[in-house]
């Protein structure tokens, strides 16, 4: 870029000299310098300042105009009409009129708070276009068309001379333009609506009101020109407004106990003040200060009345009274508190204490009727009380006074007052005489004394039940007294006494007279007992106490079978004595115990029997079969087939053929067959064994029928034997058809049962679903848990049920078992 307008040349020696002066270029570049540079050329880019330049080209140009080229042909332009004096001046009245106005003559609300100026330039714009152009011609264009516009107006409904839109609030005048006065921001000069823009747009127009608050807040930073010392504006407080400052800084203060030590340095006034604790500072008294403290100048005048002691005093006084308003309010508000807190006790504590006057009159009047109870239980009185006397006593305070009976210890007051009457009502009592003697007053009593909390069926310390205590003291030792003179055989008094007792007296003390007192004399009893000598049979005095005892009974059982057993061995099926004796046993015995016994003593006996038997069709003696048959009920069917089938059938069958060999008389041998088959009840001739022996007669006697052709055959024989078997061969198959009839009413009875479960759900179901079918009592046991989980008997098996599991009771541990095992030891 060239330097030569910072360097003039001389015009003849071309020295060249620094010219200072402030010349045009440098007023224009410094109040517009984003204006358009000069475009360095690439020779002044090489050359510098030593690049040749055309003398045109020393200044840099504003309008960007290019260079001239001196090179081209010469071009006149028309410079018009020379103008006269007269014109000139009225050009530079126009002129002078274009001049911007300047600052001084601008109106003073006007005045705009910044005002820029981008230097003398001249606005190259003359004034607005329209600015005062009349509407008066508006849509004269029309004239020059087929009006097509004005017409497609009024068909939507338009209206000349009224605006547009639907309630014609549109303009009717097109919007004016306003010329701005200078070179101004927008506003600079005041509001710049046009008169026809109010009259279309009436709107309160607040910039006035904004520029007097502005001017009014700006005010205040300023010095008063006056000179004049502004008032001290104080604020006030009320009382009130202390007492809720007290109470807010009372809540804040409780959290910052750590901090009332601290020292705080207030240096927010004129002078630096210190504090000792964050709480004072919210203390002081807040009067503001308008202006700082000014120092003492020429002009300045000194204060007419300054005094800090004073000063000070007077806010020492001030904070004191505030402080003691504050702590009047807080005692006050703690005393209403404590009045509040102290009529809640008086309510209270009034309620306790006609509570206690109403325990107190209770208690005084059970004390009268204990201390009267104890009057007549002296010697000497001449009306002593008596148990059913003293039971209406109980019953009063029980029922008028039952939580101080409750609260009472009951186990002394009974010992002090009922226990003497009790032992002098049961001192002549004789239990196996008269078995019910006491029942009623004891079950009273059972009602009065026995405490509900504690579960009267199990042992229990003796100390907390006065009734329990009551029954083991007293009624107990005529009990021992009774059953330490009793004979077992004699049992049925004591059985009598026992059932009538067994409602009133707990489940431990009557479990403690069984396990204790009875049944060792029952076990005692039985080990002298001698089946062979004894007139009375054992089943007499035992089976009676099956209903009390039950299981305890069980390890009675062995011994007697023992006993049974060696009394059995040189026992004949002719004496009927043993039946006798053995069928109360049958029940009592498991299924198992009993078959097996009846196996190993009275099977061999039967068999031994039935081959003395001799079949003799002529003279038959039916002694030896009618002792076997006897015992179909007490053996089981199966063993009675077996003796039958080993010990008989072969007998009959072959006197049967040998009687056919030797030309008998069918009529004979078919009276024979039918009167063998009559002596055998329905249930054994329905085992397949037992048909198929006496189908294999009636095959031997059609064989015998038929294979006489050559000699000599009884008329109508074979024609009987032939009616007979085909006789029996019907009943064998309605008397199966009537079976299956009753198997298939028996599974629909059950399906219909089974309809609303059809499937077991769970385990549980299933397993009752089996007991069922197979006749075996499966129900839970009330009370008894194993682990969380519920026991239950399966015939005479206590098993529980875990994840699916059957867990049976063995000897020391639960076994898990299978269902069909379940069900096979069941059986």
């Amino acid at each position: 870029m060239s330097m030569s307008h910072l360097y003039g040349t001389d015009g003849e020696d071309g020295v060249e000299m620094e010219n200072f002066e402030v010349s045009d270029w440098d007023l224009q570049n410094e109040f517009n310098p984003h204006r358009q540079r000069h475009r360095q050329s690439k020779e002044e880019a090489t050359y510098g300042v030593w690049a040749e330049r055309d003398s045109d080209e020393e200044r840099p140009s504003f309008g960007g105009k290019r260079s001239r080229d001196y090179s081209a042909p010469v071009n006149f332009i028309s410079a018009g009409l020379k103008k006269s004096a007269a014109e000139d001046a009225s050009e530079e009245d126009s002129d002078e009129d274009e001049k911007p106005v300047k600052q001084e003559e601008i109106p003073k609300e006007f005045v705009p708070k910044k005002l820029k100026t981008g230097g003398n330039f001249k606005p190259s714009q003359k004034g607005f276009v329209g600015g005062t152009k009349s509407f008066v011609d508006f849509g004269s264009w029309e004239r020059h068309t087929k009006g097509i516009g004005q017409k497609l107006l009024q068909k939507m409904g338009y209206v000349p001379g009224r605006g547009l839109g639907k309630n014609a609030q549109g303009i009717i005048n097109p919007i004016e333009a306003k010329q701005r006065k200078g070179k101004g921001a927008v506003g600079a000069y005041g509001s710049e609506r046009t008169s026809q823009s109010l009259q279309d747009f009436p709107v309160v127009d607040s910039e006035e009101e904004a520029e007097e608050e502005f001017q009014k807040e700006l005010s205040q930073w300023r010095k008063d020109p006056n000179g004049g010392k502004k008032k001290p504006k104080y604020s006030y407080k009320t009382v009130e407004e202390l007492k809720a400052k007290g109470r807010i800084n009372k809540q804040l203060s409780a959290p910052q106990k750590e901090l009332s030590q601290v020292k705080v340095i207030d240096m927010t006034g004129r002078e630096q003040k210190v504090y000792y604790s964050y709480s004072q500072i919210s203390h002081k008294h807040n009067i503001p200060d308008d202006s700082p403290q000014q120092p003492l100048g020429k002009d300045s005048k000194p204060q007419g009345f300054a005094l800090p002691e004073l000063e000070h005093n007077l806010q020492l006084l001030i904070d004191i009274t505030e402080q003691e308003i504050i702590q009047n309010d807080r005692q006050l508000q703690y005393e209403r508190d404590m009045v509040v807190n102290l009529t809640h006790e008086i309510q209270k504590m009034s309620e306790v204490l006609s509570h206690e006057e109403t325990a107190i009159s209770n208690l005084s009047k059970v004390l009268g009727m204990v201390e009267e109870c104890e009057r007549r239980m002296q010697p000497s009185c001449e009306n002593p009380l008596t148990l059913d006397e003293c039971a209406k006593i109980f019953e009063t305070l029980q029922d008028k006074y039952y939580e101080e009976y409750r609260m009472s210890d009951r186990v002394d007051l009974a010992v002090a007052i009922v226990y003497p009457l009790m032992k002098d009502y049961f001192k002549n009592w004789d239990p196996l005489k008269d078995c019910t003697y006491g029942t009623e007053i004891i079950a009273k009593w059972k009602s009065l004394l026995e405490n509900d909390q504690l579960l009267s069926h199990s042992g229990q310390d003796l100390s907390t039940d006065a009734f329990h205590r009551l029954m083991w003291e007293i009624w107990m030792p005529y009990v021992r007294n009774i059953v330490a003179q009793w004979q077992p055989r004699n049992c049925g008094s004591m059985v009598d006494f026992l059932d009538s007792w067994v409602n009133v007296v707990p489940v431990w003390i009557l479990d403690n007279i069984l396990d204790q007192l009875i049944y060792p004399k029952l076990q005692k009893e039985v080990e002298s007992w001698n089946p062979l000598t004894d007139t009375v049979p054992i089943h007499s005095w035992i089976h009676p106490w099956l209903p009390l005892m039950q299981a305890r009974l069980e390890p009675l059982y062995s011994p007697i079978r023992n006993k049974l057993a060696n009394a059995l061995q040189k026992w004949h099926p002719s004496d009927s004595s043993a039946k006798l004796i053995l069928q109360p046993w049958k029940d009592v015995f498991t299924p198992g115990s009993w078959e097996a016994f009846m196996v190993k003593n009275i099977v061999p006996k039967l068999g031994m029997c039935l081959n003395e038997l001799i079949i003799n069709p002529h003279q038959q003696h039916m002694d030896a079969f009618y002792w076997v048959i006897d015992w179909e009920g007490m053996i089981s069917v199966s063993s009675l087939v077996g003796l039958l089938e080993k010990h008989f059938f072969p007998k009959w069958l072959q006197v049967l053929c040998s009687w056919l060999s030797n030309s008998p008389n069918y009529e004979e041998i078919t009276k024979w067959y039918l009167g063998w088959k009559s002596m055998f009840s329905d249930q054994v001739l329905a085992h397949p064994s037992i048909k198929d022996k006496f189908n294999e007669a009636l095959d031997i006697m059609n064989r015998a029928v038929s294979s006489s052709v050559g000699g000599y055959m009884q008329p109508g024989a074979r024609e009987n034997i032939a009616y007979l078997t085909h006789t029996e061969r019907r009943k064998d198959f309605q008397y199966e058809a009537m079976q299956e009839r009753r198997e298939a009413e028996n599974m629909a009875q059950r399906g219909i049962g089974m309809a609303a479960s059809s499937v077991p759900m769970n385990f549980k179901d299933l397993i009752q679903t089996k007991a069922e079918e197979h006749n075996i009592v499966f129900m839970p046991v009330i009370g008894k848990r194993h682990e969380g989980k519920q026991l239950y008997t399966f015939g005479r098996i206590v098993i529980y049920i875990d994840r699916g599991v059957v867990f049976v009771q063995g000897e020391k541990t639960w076994v898990p078992t299978s269902l069909q095992s379940l069900i096979d030891m069941a059986k």
